[in-house]
């Protein structure tokens, strides 16, 4: 396991007690030294649950398996035949794809998971990962509030609770609605998805009908909406919003930019001390009109956008023991008899391979790659 080089990446793919439950299968785990560090995770308990700390060169030479959260940045020092496992994101970059075929390493994207699959759950990174980021934006969501997020009756008066609106219900909006409401606030959520709404209601929180057509699509995801719908959508979203004291959007679809749902008109509209919270914040943009990856933005209304893409990050220990968990069960999946065997034929497999024996062979994936030699 390699030390994660990403600006603001504090998560580890193995946490102690997994590579203890490795280790226990037979595995010769390698930790780098310091990879846990910013997780809280020391050298000593790696080497107390039976790994073999190492720099970062000794990884890379003694490993048939890499496993990393994210895509590391030296990943040119990956060898033919050796395994990355990760959130490799490949249809954000299918160009990392290109280079792991070439160099004839099998990648496998957790990301990539078959979500549906009942047999896949304990290795859903994503649902596991969405879970913290849910939480966490609900803090930040109360922190950067200037007021209280519950009701407060003291002897100086009642003070009624914050007013929250959650965009998106899959798992993080359904996380920070139930994380809302235990802080005490009064929660709204809305989704395209009819049955996402029936989620949001069953939670307690109030749902958001803004008469406009639902929107299903595949593997659990919203479908892309027509430009009549998003319209539509739109205008009934700017309207409903300014009446909220704290926004948090979560919606998202692999491989494509997030939606817009807040506009500049809507945040114009909302009230100053307004806190608005972007969990879809990335660099192609964000569901929210000037939301930038790891900055709070003031309007000149006083509304504070707050882009926060990787908030797992600021959970480290809770996602981390969570996402080697995912990894661990990953690898029960992919290895056996002690090495990686992939099976073209098993739905997981089809799913997250990404890269084998040379060749692009997730089949989305391979789509993007042929596009960019085109």
């Amino acid at each position: 396991m390699l030390r994660e080089l990403a600006a603001g990446e504090r998560r580890v793919a193995l946490t102690p007690d997994v590579t203890a439950r490795l280790a226990g299968t037979g595995m010769v785990v390698l930790v780098q030294s310091g990879a846990g560090s910013a997780a809280w995770f020391p050298d000593e308990a790696y080497a107390a649950a039976g790994a073999s700390v190492v720099d970062r060169g000794a990884v890379y030479a003694g490993s048939d398996v890499i496993v990393c959260v994210r895509p590391p940045g030296d990943s040119e020092r990956l060898r033919e035949g050796q395994a990355l496992v990760g959130l490799l994101n490949p249809l954000a970059d299918p160009g990392l794809a290109r280079r792991l075929a070439e160099a004839k390493v099998t990648g496998v994207s957790l990301d990539l998971l078959p979500r549906t699959l009942s047999r896949a759950q304990s290795m859903d990174a994503l649902t596991s990962q969405a879970n913290v980021a849910g939480y966490k934006a609900a803090l930040v969501a109360a922190d950067a509030y200037g007021g209280y997020f519950p009701m407060l009756m003291t002897a100086a008066g009642t003070t009624r609770p914050a007013r929250v609106l959650v965009l998106g219900a899959g798992v993080a909006g359904l996380q920070a609605i139930a994380t809302c409401r235990r802080l005490g606030a009064q929660v709204t959520g809305y989704d395209v998805r009819a049955a996402a709404r029936a989620d949001i209601a069953s939670t307690g929180a109030a749902v958001l009908d803004l008469a406009v057509p639902t929107a299903e699509g595949e593997a659990g995801y919203a479908r892309e909406l027509s430009d009549a719908e998003a319209r539509a959508q739109q205008a009934a979203l700017d309207a409903a919003t300014a009446g909220f004291d704290a926004v948090i959007t979560t919606a998202q679809v692999p491989g494509r930019r997030p939606p817009r749902l807040v506009t500049a008109d809507a945040l114009a509209a909302m009230r100053p001390g307004s806190v608005v919270v972007d969990l879809a914040a990335s660099e192609p943009g964000g569901n929210v009109e000037g939301s930038a990856p790891g900055q709070h933005v003031v309007t000149d209304r006083g509304v504070t956008v707050i882009g926060a893409g990787n908030l797992p990050a600021a959970v480290p220990a809770a996602a981390s023991t969570a996402y080697a968990r995912n990894i661990a069960a990953l690898l029960g999946h992919l290895i056996r008899d002690g090495a990686l065997a992939v099976d073209p034929a098993d739905e997981i497999d089809a799913g997250v391979v990404v890269t084998h024996d040379g060749d692009v062979v997730q089949p989305q994936v391979r789509g993007l790659v042929e596009e960019d030699r085109s």
